[in-house]
């Protein structure tokens, strides 16, 4: 599945193993040049994550409901009324705001 922000596809990988969740961008020392979507958590957790990401809580519609830019390796946000977790590269989060809904495109 891809991420459409703007004139820009950003590839996002939906992790639906533990294994997947646990690893998810930990130790990852190359430029993270894709997203990677969390279904059915509420709490993102940024520990061993050698770079800085941004972060997007979505409803089960893919709706926004909070936008979260640059954040820091060590980090834990708890939303309880959040359905699903992306995390994506840096300065993606620009473009969106809270109450769009992000546009998906299977393929």
């Amino acid at each position: 599945m891809y991420l459409k922000v703007r004139y820009k596809k950003i590839e996002v990988k939906e992790c639906k193993s533990f294994i997947d969740r646990f690893k998810s961008f930990k130790f990852y020392l190359e430029k993270i040049d894709y997203g990677l979507k969390i279904p059915k958590k509420k709490l993102a957790n940024t520990n061993f994550f050698c770079q800085r990401v941004d972060i997007c809580f979505t409803d089960e519609n893919d709706k926004i409901l909070y936008l979260y830019e640059n954040v820091k390796s060590e980090k834990r946000i708890l939303k309880l009324k959040a359905n699903n977790i992306y995390y994506l590269p840096l300065n993606t989060c620009k473009h969106l705001k809270v109450g769009d809904k992000l546009n998906i495109i299977n393929r």
